[in-house]
């Protein structure tokens, strides 16, 4: 959502699935610098100042009040990094491994109870309620949900929506009343979707956008009755080849399906759907799963294709778009010559054919085959380019993908027809690796729809452009906090970051369907907008029916005003979602990445919510606000309260934040230091924390605890595989006692990232310690290990592995329950260990979503867990055992 100096997105693959193993790229991929100050929502005069300094960007031909000149790529780089770390290191996880977890969780016993979703409600990020400085409320996004990575929808108003990590829903109404059709899958991550000739929905799992927390897929599966069926692992295409492979595009032509994967493209045919695919093109085939390079750090990325173009004339003429979207030699054009796959290395016209300047690229023709249009992200843009990663917008008048192609659209052409991106800094295609869609109205060859952070509109076949969808509505005239007004003048915009395009027909009348970082809309296709290029008719279509929002964290409070309780959560590109007892709406108190969040028991409306590096808001009102702030400083009721380590950016992306489980008012945040603070929410200034610890140069925090006095922080640096370390420090609040516990690398605790703590409520020198990645079995690194939760008697000084019979599968997160029982949270749901008992059962059933927190309730009768796709989730502990 927003764009501060450091904002919220992420980079690099780092993947996971149900059946597919987690690959992480290495780091360094990303350019530029971060940095900044952290994000406060919307401090005018000071944006409207940045906004004339800029020195790069470009005069809108509708002229911004707001802006805010930051950078995020040195911040993408290294948040796709520290999730990729987490189930990676010390090495490269091997092909297989969530396959081989998913089996082992499937063979669990079951505890009896059933979870219930307390987010599948309406998530408003508009809410008038929350208009605090730290929010995003009127920027216009309106109802949001979790990222969808691809749309796909016919002429009989059924609408398919695929999530990043939340399975594929459907509706029949033309967008909303959606169901979810997936969750018997092994993989809830969406790559593609597609419609055929004859109606089927055909599904590519693994979402493919490069970023940190992309799953890993299990292969592609069609469904041949999409309007009434659901996906099964019966209705997989092919064997297993796709497997542990993200998959980009599906295309269709001549009798075949063809997928561009991670793993190069294939091709099966779409009429006999057994027998196994057919690998056509592979740049590196020593680097794919037997290769004599499999096992190199950079593997993963040696045969990422991207689009496949096939010549409507002549279906036997095909062009494939390969290639790293930060560089590679291999990227590229290519085609068949002499039965050969050879690059395009001359003839496009205007569209790059050389390594330097071909990335991520999208195609999409028109129905009557007169057009081709393509979007081509150039890494030397990437790697040099502040301002914008796009090389631009293309078309093919031929109808033809050999073109000749001819550039219609660049980022400032872009960015001058009323974008809401006019600042150096981030402008248009800045993120052009992670958004982009293409589609072209099948009535009108010269219509075109583009996607990158915003949507834009084309209806003369790109002479002219009109940003449709603006990344938000701040900083244009029509804009107003005032909640009387919702958005001033501004209609309804998008949330940003588009990733899936489709277009379809409902009541007789044709839409446009787009997905992004915040869930579907639709607009008609030939729709209406103002004088400033904006439309006047989105509409969203996250009605509370469709859940994959995407949490990080959960906390719970009573709710004083109401009784019952206050729901909180951190979330992916969706802020920090607020749930209140008597509400039929969630809220959006705080915007941008929510990370960490602790919420005080006895009153739900005392939150601290974590941006990024430990940048840390707190409100005491729940962040209740009707934006009179902007006038009257005095009335903001949200404060940034970030240690020290924020500012010197030594802290993780998603940096720990504990309370102690004795005082609520004493609070651990982890940085290169453990710090603590002892005024509660009641905290107005980062100068309030002291450092306990100095962890080292070089050393960041991955979890931290503390109950009675008494701290448990644990630690990587390096971090990544070149020399991956970690360590625990255990000391008091008081500073005293502060020491590195001695875990040798053959320790009974394995060399892998060290992911959480579990205090036992009665005794806090009785703990337990999860950790992420995979053991021995599927992690090339040294030291790697087996186990996943470890327990200590002696306050950490010694470790005992109880693992038993848990899956081998990352663990997250964990909480002790009054009666001694022990949940955990893994990347493929939650396991139990009942007191007196030393095996584990599988917490009820819950499609497979990862769970990267868990909480209890104030009373400690029911368990929260906060899934990274499918929403919050509860359960009653007497249920668990």
């Amino acid at each position: 959502m927003p764009i501060p100096t450091r904002k919220r997105r992420w980079l690099t693959i780092c993947a996971v699935t149900a059946s597919a193993a987690l690959v992480a790229l290495p780091a360094g991929a990303a350019p530029g610098p971060g940095g900044g100050r952290p994000f406060g929502a919307r401090a005018l005069a000071q944006l409207a100042a940045d906004r004339l300094q800029s020195t790069g960007g470009i005069t809108p031909k509708v002229t911004a009040q707001d802006s805010d000149g930051g950078n995020e790529s040195g911040e993408i780089a290294e948040g796709a990094d520290q999730y990729a770390e987490a189930r990676t290191s010390p090495g490269v996880v091997a092909p297989g491994a969530y396959g081989a977890a998913w089996s082992s969780l499937n063979k669990l016993p079951s505890t009896g109870g059933s979870w219930r979703n307390v987010t599948d409600l309406p998530y408003n990020s508009d809410d008038p309620r929350y208009r605090d400085f730290d929010s995003n409320s009127s920027g216009g996004s309106g109802n949001v949900t979790g990222r969808l990575a691809a749309m796909a929808a016919d002429d009989g108003g059924y609408v398919y929506a695929g999530s990043a990590g939340g399975g594929v829903w459907r509706s029949r109404s033309g967008g909303g009343h959606w169901e979810p059709i997936s969750d018997r899958l092994s993989s809830q991550s969406t790559g593609a979707l597609a419609l055929d000739g004859s109606g089927r929905l055909w599904l590519g799992t693994g979402e493919a956008n490069t970023n940190a927390d992309a799953y890993l897929g299990s292969g592609v599966y069609v469904l041949t009755d999409a309007h009434h069926g659901t996906f099964s692992a019966r209705s997989r295409v092919g064997g297993d080849e796709l497997e542990s492979t993200t998959i980009h595009q599906l295309r269709f032509g001549g009798g075949k399906v063809w997928a561009a994967t991670s793993a190069g493209v294939w091709s099966h045919s779409t009429k006999t759907l057994g027998g196994a695919w057919k690998l056509e093109f592979a740049p590196n085939p020593a680097y794919l799963p037997g290769g004599s390079l499999a096992k190199d750090p950079s593997a993963p990325y040696k045969n990422l294709a991207n689009d496949i173009a096939i010549d409507p004339k002549d279906p036997s003429k095909v062009v494939l778009a390969v290639g790293w979207r930060s560089g590679d030699d291999y990227n590229g054009f290519y085609t068949q010559v002499r039965g050969a796959w050879t690059r395009i290395t001359s003839g496009l016209g205007d569209l790059p054919s050389d390594a330097d300047n071909v990335g991520n690229v999208t195609f999409a023709r028109s129905a009557d085959g007169s057009r081709y249009y393509a979007i081509d992200q150039s890494p030397k843009q990437l790697n040099t380019n502040p301002d914008s990663g796009l090389e631009g917008i293309y078309v093919a008048k031929s109808g033809s993908p050999f073109g000749p192609w001819t550039k219609i659209a660049d980022y400032k052409q872009l960015a001058a027809d009323g974008s809401a991106l006019t600042s150096s800094g981030y402008m248009p295609g800045v993120q052009a690796w992670y958004n982009q869609f293409l589609t072209v109205d099948p009535a009108n060859a010269q219509h075109v729809y583009a996607g990158l952070e915003e949507v834009y509109e084309t209806r003369d076949g790109g002479g002219t452009w009109s940003t449709v969808g603006p990344y938000w509505n701040f900083g244009f005239p029509c804009w107003s906090i005032d909640p009387a007004k919702q958005t001033g003048d501004c209609n309804a915009t998008t949330h940003s970051d588009q990733h899936g395009v489709a277009i379809g027909r409902y009541h007789g009348r044709s839409y446009v369907y787009v997905g992004n970082d915040g869930g579907a809309y639709r607009r008609p296709l030939d729709g209406s907008q103002d004088s400033s290029g904006h439309a006047t008719d989105w509409t969203s279509l996250n009605d509370g029916t469709i859940d994959t929002l995407q949490y990080y964290s959960v906390g719970i409070g009573k709710d004083l005003a109401h009784g019952g309780v206050s729901v909180t959560g951190g979330l992916q590109d969706n802020g920090q979602s607020i749930l209140r007892s008597n509400d039929k709406v969630m809220g959006s108190n705080f915007g941008g990445d929510g990370g960490d969040t602790l919420t005080d028991p006895a009153n739900g409306c005392d939150i601290a919510e974590e941006y990024v590096y430990l940048a840390v808001q707190i409100t005491q009102n729940c962040a209740v606000n009707d934006g009179s702030w902007v006038k009257d400083a005095s009335k903001v009721t949200s404060y940034n309260v970030a240690p020290a380590d924020n500012a010197t950016s030594e802290a993780r992306f998603i940096a720990p934040l504990a309370a102690d489980m004795k005082n609520s008012s004493t609070w651990i945040a982890g940085g290169r230091h453990v710090w603590v603070q002892t005024h509660g929410y009641a905290i107005r200034s980062g100068s309030e924390w002291t450092s306990l610890y100095d962890l080292g140069a070089g050393r960041t925090a991955t979890a931290v605890a503390a109950s009675g006095g008494k701290v448990y922080a644990a630690w990587c640096g390096p971090c990544n595989n070149q020399g991956f370390a970690r360590g625990i420090s255990v000391g008091n609040e008081d500073g005293t006692g502060w020491h590195d516990v001695t875990l040798p690398v053959d320790a009974n605790v394995p060399n892998r990232y060290l992911s959480g703590f579990a205090v036992d409520p009665k005794n806090a020198d009785h703990v337990y310690l999860e950790v992420n990645g995979f053991s021995r079995h599927w992690t090339e690194g040294p030291g790697a290990g087996v186990g996943h939760v470890f327990e200590s008697k002696d306050g950490g000084t010694t470790w005992t592995d109880i693992s038993a019979n848990l899956p081998d599968v990352p663990t997250d997160s964990a909480v002790v329950t009054a009666n001694g029982g022990l949940a955990v949270a893994t990347d493929l749901g939650v396991v139990y260990r009942a007191p007196g008992r030393t095996t584990w059962q599988r917490v009820g059933r819950l499609p497979a979503v990862a769970v990267l927190q868990l909480k209890l309730s104030p009373d400690g009768g029911t368990l929260y867990a906060a899934t990274h796709g499918r929403g919050i989730y509860t359960i009653k502990v007497r249920d668990c055992g």
